[in-house]
Order: structure tokens, then C-alpha cells, then sequence
């Protein structure tokens, strides 16, 4: 009985995928170059799909003025266009923070946040539908990890909420739902679509991809000497104060992942921004921040002080007063210093609050 109730479950999963079309979103030239030659159409057809799809974000084929109705018949029968679609918005049109849920072929639901302050527009995307990180304080962490994005549901999220923005996307931060240097690869190759000089092309330096600290992408990033900006989730000022809420510190402890950060910026020049999520009586006092500044200012680097959003855990967000005590400590500090004031947590669509069911 179990070997026939497994071999039910292997044919329906099999019948079931028979229903999801590979999406057009998330292909390169040669991948439309080898379509449309399948079909007997030049390859300028595949320059003109390239077009259609990232530079005009064209939601229909009927929209594709330019190609003949043959191969947009075609190209229709066996390819799908977008891979997501948006299933509900939390926030009001002109609210500087929105919140997309989004359900990809399989069923599977993501979420993405559009923010908007002052002239500058940024989209927050997802690299997986869950994660298997765990972070204490992060709400996706506590879904598990479910499946990797791929490249087409990582780029269809900015080509979906770039049409519900009012204005041009100006910023890019991988740092919504998931571990990016966990998907790694389509991570990388959403964000060369997201920079392609024919396509969408949002520069490299507007493109920021966050990781926990997962030191073998880190060197790999750097060995490639990728342009776009790094981020890191350092949230602790020793090893045992990052064991408390990161997991993953065990396997990549504090002091190889700054030996990493200085690998990266002696192979690339570029700073790296260190993520501090601050939490109440587990990294915030005087001197956390007397340690921190220890640790890091030897590193060209930034700092991003973000207070913690709160998502019903053991942990809560400190006082904004011990949070301006906090960010007093670094008055001289070599380094610049930012802080990360809560976008969108009314709406559960701040710095970890991302989470579906």
C-alpha cells in the first residue's frame, strides 16, 4: 500500500507539472535566440522579444506590435510570459510602503515590499519561498525553507511592481524572503537582467544583495568581483552574542566571516555594509556599541543600524531613546553610520516581517 500511495503521489506531481510552462521572464538573449530558431524567424526577432519583455514590460503577447502573429501564436502555445501573479496589496496607492503577495505556477505564495522616500523608489525582493537560516528574529526564518526562486520569479517581481509604482524603481535590495547567497546563482543572474544595458538597466550600484553570511558565496562574489553592493547581517559584536539569534554563526563564525569582508574588499574595492538589527537587552547597550566599533573599524565599511520590528517573538524592540543612546556611541566613530527607521511595519512589511502561509 505505501509503495502504491508513492507512486500515486510521483504520477500526480507529474501530471501537475505537465501544467507549468517555462516563463519567457527571467531568459536571456540566447535563450530567445534559440526559441526563435526554432520557429525559423532571425535572430533579430529574439533582440526585439528581449525588448518587449524587460524594456517595455509588456504584460500581453498581443502587445508585441513588431512580430509576426505566427510566432507570438507559437511562442504562447508553449511559453508563459510572467511566472507570478499578484494576488493581494496591503497599503494605500500613495503609502511610502506597500506590500505585494504574490502566487508563483505552483502554487506557492511570496511577498515583496515597494517603498517610497523622496525621490528615491526601492523594491525589496524575495531569493526563496521561505528560509532555512532560522534567524530568531526573522519571521520567514520560521516558515523553513521551501524551494528557491528561480531567475523569472526573482526579475518578475520588479517588472510586476514596477508597474504599480508610480515612478521609475531608482534602488534594488535583495532582502526580502530567503537567503540569497542560498539561491546564489539565480540570484546572480536576476540581478545581470536587472542590469542589462538593453533591458531594464538599473545600475550595478543600485543593486544590493544581502546575505547572513555565507562565507563561500561571499569569496565566490568577491573572485568574480561583482559590481553590485554587499550586505551583510552581522547583528551581534561577538561570536556568542550572534549565536543567540543567528544559527548559522556556528557553521561561519564571526571572526572567518570578517576575514571574508576583507578578502572581498581587497579583490573588489568596495565597502561592505554591515546589517545591525537592534534588539532589546541582547545587543544594544554601550557596550555593544564600544565592541562593535572595535570589530568593524578596522574594515572599510558601513554601518546600518536597523531597530528591530517586532513579529510576536521573545524579543522585542528597544525604547527610541536607548536606540538614540545606541547611535550616540558612534559619534566618532571611522565609519559611516546609518539607521534604518521602520518602513511599513504597521503593515508586517518591515526588515523581517515577511512570511506567508
Amino acid at each position: 500500500m505505501g509503495d502504491f500511495s508513492f507512486y500515486n503521489y510521483h504520477i500526480t506531481m507529474l501530471l501537475n507539472r505537465k501544467h507549468i510552462k517555462s516563463s519567457l521572464i527571467g531568459m536571456s538573449i540566447g535563450d530567445f535566440t534559440s526559441i526563435v530558431k526554432d520557429y525559423d524567424e532571425p535572430k533579430y526577432r529574439a533582440e526585439q522579444l528581449f525588448t518587449w519583455i524587460y524594456k517595455r514590460n509588456v504584460q500581453s503577447f498581443a502587445e508585441m506590435e513588431n512580430l509576426p502573429k505566427q510566432l507570438k501564436i507559437n511562442i504562447a502555445n508553449n511559453y508563459l510570459l510572467n511566472p507570478l501573479k499578484i494576488l493581494k496589496v496591503t497599503g494605500a496607492k500613495l503609502a511610502a510602503t506597500r506590500k505585494f503577495l504574490l502566487e508563483c505556477q505552483d502554487g506557492k505564495k511570496i511577498e515583496a515590499v515597494l517603498m517610497k522616500e523622496q525621490k528615491r523608489i526601492t523594491i525589496c525582493l524575495s531569493s526563496q519561498i521561505g528560509c532555512a537560516l532560522g534567524c530568531e528574529f526573522c519571521a520567514t526564518g520560521k516558515m523553513g525553507i521551501i524551494r528557491n526562486l528561480t531567475i523569472g520569479e526573482i526579475v518578475a517581481q520588479y517588472l510586476l511592481l514596477l508597474k504599480e509604482s508610480e515612478k521609475p524603481i531608482t534602488n534594488v535590495v535583495f532582502m526580502g524572503m530567503g537567503e540569497p547567497f542560498l539561491n546564489y546563482d539565480n540570484v546572480i543572474k536576476a540581478a545581470d537582467l536587472l542590469n542589462h544595458p538593453d533591458g531594464i538597466n538599473l545600475g550595478a550600484r543600485h543593486i544590493t544583495i544581502s546575505t547572513a553570511g555565507i562565507i563561500p558565496q561571499i569569496l565566490k562574489f568577491a573572485k568574480e568581483k561583482r559590481r553590485y553592493k554587499l550586505a551583510i547581517s552581522l547583528n551581534g559584536s561577538t561570536q556568542e552574542q550572534r549565536l543567540k539569534t543567528m544559527p548559522i554563526a556556528k557553521k561561519y563564525p564571526i571572526d572567518k566571516l570578517l576575514e571574508s569582508v576583507k578578502y572581498y574588499y581587497n579583490a573588489t574595492r568596495n565597502l561592505v555594509t554591515f546589517e545591525y538589527v537592534l534588539i532589546s537587552d541582547i545587543n544594544d547597550l554601550e557596550l555593544d556599541a564600544k565592541r562593535l566599533i572595535n570589530l568593524i573599524s578596522t574594515l572599510p565599511c558601513k554601518l546600518n543600524v536597523i531597530p528591530y520590528n517586532e513579529i510576536g517573538s521573545k524579543f522585542r524592540r528597544p525604547s527610541d531613546e536607548k536606540i538614540r543612546e545606541f547611535l550616540g556611541n558612534f559619534s566618532n566613530a571611522t565609519f559611516t553610520v546609518t539607521t534604518r527607521w521602520s518602513k511599513g511595519a504597521d503593515i508586517n512589511a518591515g526588515c523581517g516581517q515577511l512570511v506567508v502561509n
